[in-house]
């Protein structure tokens, strides 16, 4: 079960996904006295031109996130070394920067930094209850140092079924720039108070989404480091020395609040949950496979344009 820690996010999880009633407007001016059919298409013709509005018909979000983990197993398989085994039950935690820290990434515009979440989507109907949004969830993945995990397989070619002690040494494995979740996202938006579209308007935002999984590997297993090259000259992402490579996919819902501050500036205060799947992430003379079920809080600033 995956634990959030009550100290650093006291968020309610709001995970009933609100049904959105969407009617087309009905501008009846001018019509009177025009036959049922023609006012259909004046209708229709008036809705299309409102659904075409260049204002706020687009929106753009940054935001701050925290993750958590349930346990999974991580299976290594290294050929060359006669290694075929899976660690069980891996805890694993995030690796959030400071407060310090994430302040600077921002003054810097060094967005990769800290566990940063980014949203861009664009309103589908006139009412702006619709969207279709691509979302960047940076998270960052730690297996947790010093728990004892059991294993099982093969180890330098002899069947091995013991226990591990996980060490820098041992077995150190991170995403840690990052595991990022990419994805596209139907997203609904309900009214919940306040004036409408205006400030003071309090949304309940609701997404579901899928895509891939990039994450760059960082491990050390028995002493042997994974190296995948330097950031600025294998970026990305079909290469085994990419420093960022497609390997795997994902999916997930996330619920929340929205509320407009002033004009288009808008909060947003959401509970995301994700499930993955990795495999071939890049390890010594092999790869690692794994699945993940990440919970996530994200605290978001927007703007509508």
């Amino acid at each position: 079960m995956i634990k959030v820690p009550g100290k650093q996010f006291a968020f309610a999880m709001l995970f009933a996904l609100a049904s959105v009633g969407a009617a087309l407007a009905q501008d009846q001016a001018g019509t009177e006295g025009v036959p049922e059919k023609t006012q259909t298409q004046v209708s229709t013709q008036a809705s299309f031109d409102k659904a075409l509005q260049p204002e706020a018909n687009w929106y753009f979000s940054w935001g701050y996130s925290r993750q958590q983990y349930a346990p999974s197993d991580i299976r290594v398989s290294q050929p060359g070394l006669g290694n075929d085994f899976t660690l069980h039950q891996v805890a694993a935690s995030d690796f959030p920067t400071t407060v310090e820290e994430t302040f600077k990434s921002i003054t810097e515009f060094e967005l990769t930094g800290p566990q940063e979440n980014i949203r861009i989507g664009k309103f589908l109907n006139p009412e702006k209850t619709f969207a279709i949004e691509f979302s960047l969830d940076h998270s960052k993945y730690n297996a947790d140092l010093n728990q004892t995990v059991r294993v099982s397989g093969t180890r330098n070619g002899q069947p091995y079924n013991g226990s591990l002690k996980l060490t820098e040494n041992d077995f150190y494995y991170a995403l840690h720039n990052g595991l990022n979740h990419i994805m596209i996202n139907a997203v609904w938006l309900q009214h919940l108070h306040g004036p409408e579209n205006k400030p003071g308007d309090l949304q309940l935002i609701s997404r579901a989404g899928a895509g891939i999984l990039l994450p760059h590997a960082d491990n050390v297993i028995f002493g042997n480091a994974n190296q995948v090259g330097p950031k600025n000259e294998n970026v990305c992402c079909t290469s085994s020395k990419d420093w960022w490579q497609i390997n795997g996919w994902t999916a997930g819902v996330e619920v929340g609040l929205r509320y407009r501050v002033y004009k288009s500036l808008y909060l947003e205060l959401t509970s995301k949950v994700a499930y993955g799947v990795l495999r071939g992430v890049p390890v010594f003379q092999g790869t690692a496979d794994q699945t993940i079920w990440m919970s996530e809080q994200v605290l978001s600033t927007g703007f509508l344009f």
